[in-house]
């Protein structure tokens, strides 16, 4: 039987709402961890950092980048 990665490493980058504060689709952050979660894969670590804006009304960029282990 095949055996996958020990480690798998994902990145997404996440969109700042245009009004308010916090992420306009963390649903898709939570929708990556569920899916690596469900190939038997735990968030072992994620890190954060900024990707530039795409100007006025589009919204600053936040790179998350997390690497999973297999359980």
């Amino acid at each position: 039987m095949a055996q996958g990665p020990n480690y798998v490493v994902l990145q997404i980058v996440l969109k700042e709402k245009l009004l308010g504060t916090g992420s306009g689709n963390l649903p898709e952050l939570e929708k990556v961890i569920n899916q690596q979660a469900a190939k038997g894969y735990r968030l072992h670590t994620i890190s954060t950092a900024a990707s530039g804006s795409k100007g006025f009304g589009g919204g600053d960029r936040v790179q998350a980048t997390m690497v999973f282990e297999a359980i």
